[in-house]
This record gives structure tokens, sequence and C-alpha cells, in this order.
């Protein structure tokens, strides 16, 4: 049977109120988007340590889908009504054939290699090559799923830079896949800490799934004690504030990758470590630059 589905442009400011107005009103599923995705205008959302993101996107796009004989302008009408909207928003509409979604969903995401031996693989999927180092991570609402240039350099760094036995804090772990490859890598010690429940749930969950052993905690908890490892995948702004904090937790001799950050960001956040460690390009990808240097 095929569905309807509704696209409405919106603000930040009644997206969300607008998407439970359609659930409330029968909607089978309502998604909010970034409608500059795409464009030098996209925002990215991510939850990082130390900066505080305002939820939701400036110009949003709220997907409703429908029962095919739905009236779309009488029902938005009155859901419009219910979100604050003083007027009828503009709305695009479109058949939606029936699908399998579940594995559609799964068909977007394939196994991701990230380096010889190091391998990304979705629970539904069997390891590609069975003598490689697996990290199982479904996609979910927490950032990190391997496929990012930025996760790509840490992994890859990691992979360099792990022995058996090391300690290594993942400041700002979203999904956790850095901590869970740090120990599946042979680290013993592995700490995780972000200021998003959501994503410490993801962590735990993923660091189950692969067998591992790791603590994730929120980043306002004091984390005790210094690492020989520490990486950081946020973004350049809190990166930059969070130097004196984050160079901290590293012990002498330690070595430290940062990435999340823009070509054009490197040498600001080369002079703000400056005064804590030495910082160089470990590594570039589509834009991004890995940060890494050894703690005197």
């Amino acid at each position: 049977m095929p569905w309807l589905s509704i696209s409405i442009q919106t603000d930040c400011l009644h997206a969300e109120a607008l998407a439970d107005a359609l659930l409330d009103a029968g909607a089978l599923a309502v998604s909010i988007e970034d409608a500059d995705a795409g464009t030098p205008a996209e925002q990215p959302q991510f939850g990082e340590p130390g900066s505080i993101s305002k939820p939701g996107w400036e110009n949003s796009r709220v997907v409703a889908l429908l029962e095919p004989d739905t009236d779309a302008g009488l029902l938005l009408s009155t859901c419009a009504a219910q979100a604050g909207l003083d007027e009828l928003p503009a709305f695009a509409q479109e058949t939606v054939a029936e699908q399998d979604w579940v594995r559609l969903t799964q068909s977007q995401f394939e196994p991701i290699r990230v380096s010889e031996r190091l391998w990304i693989v979705p629970s539904w999927h069997q390891a590609p090559d069975p003598e490689a180092i697996v990290l199982v991570l479904d996609p979910g609402m927490a950032f990190g799923t391997g496929s990012h240039p930025t996760t790509r350099l840490c992994l890859e760094w990691l992979e360099r830079s792990v022995c058996p036995g090391m300690s290594i804090l993942d400041y700002g772990c979203g999904s956790g896949i850095l901590a869970i490859a740090a120990a599946r890598l042979g680290a013993t010690e592995v700490v995780g800490v972000d200021i998003d429940p959501q994503a410490l749930i993801s962590a735990r969950d993923n660091a189950e799934n692969n067998a591992v052993k790791a603590r994730f905690q929120e980043s306002t908890q004091a984390v005790h004690g210094r690492f020989d490892l520490v990486v950081a995948n946020i973004l350049a702004n809190p990166l930059r504030v969070l130097a004196p904090a984050i160079s901290a937790y590293l012990r002498p001799g330690g070595s430290l990758a940062l990435s999340g950050i823009l070509v054009e960001q490197v040498e600001q956040l080369i002079a703000a470590y400056a005064p804590y460690l030495p910082l160089a390009v470990a590594g570039t990808r589509e834009g991004w630059v890995c940060l890494a240097g050894v703690k005197s």
C-alpha cells in the first residue's frame, strides 16, 4: 500500500511543536531535518564538552508520513494552528511506495574498511575479513559511526598509536567508537566522557556489543588520573576553550590527538595548545584535519 508524505519548511521555534501536533493527529512517522543540508548553510548538531548548542535548525524541514487518503491541507491547517503558526505554511506532498523499511535502512550502511586490519561492521552484516579487528556498530542517535572523515582520522591515529596495556581517555565520546577501537587494539584502561546522556547510553551499549570493558561517564563528573593517550573528536571552538583541561589529562610522554578541525582552523588550535604540548598535522581527509603531539 502506498503512503502519503508531506514536507513542510519552518523554523526551529515551531518545528518540534508542529511535529508533535502531526503525531497527535495521526501521522505514522515524523522527522525534523536541516532544510539547508548539503549547502554551505548546513548546521551540524553535535553535543560537545564545553559548548552549549541551540537545538534544532534555523531553517527546518518537517517531514510526515500519512495514511494515503489523508487530506494533507486540512490536517496541516489544524496542526499549524496548534504549533503556534499564524499562517498555513507551504508544503509539498508525494506518494511513497510500500517498502521493507528495515531492509532499506540497513542497506544504506555497509561495512567500512578503516585500514588493513580494522573494520566497522553493522550488526546485520558478516565481517568481510574474519582475521580483521572488527568494531560492531549500528547507526544510532549518538555521533560516530565511522563514516565521517574526522572519525576515520582518529581511528587511523589510534591504530598507529595504541599499544597493549595503554590507558586512553576519549573526550567527547559520542557513540564510543574511538574508545571501543582503542580497547580492541589493546588498551586496558578505557574511559569515555560526554555531556549528552543519550551518547553515554549508546556508548555503553556499543561497548557491551563489542565485549570490551570501558567506563563512560558525564564530562561534568571528575575524571581521575592521567592517560597514555587522549583523543578528542569534537569541534575547533570547544577544543580551543578546553585546551588546559584536555591537556591536563595527558601524562608526561603521552600522546594527544584532536579532530573536528577544518584546515583553516589548524593554526589557531596549534597556538591554543602550544603552552601544553606541540601539535602537528597527523592526517587530513576531505578538508578535515587531525592534530597530534606528545607531551614532554
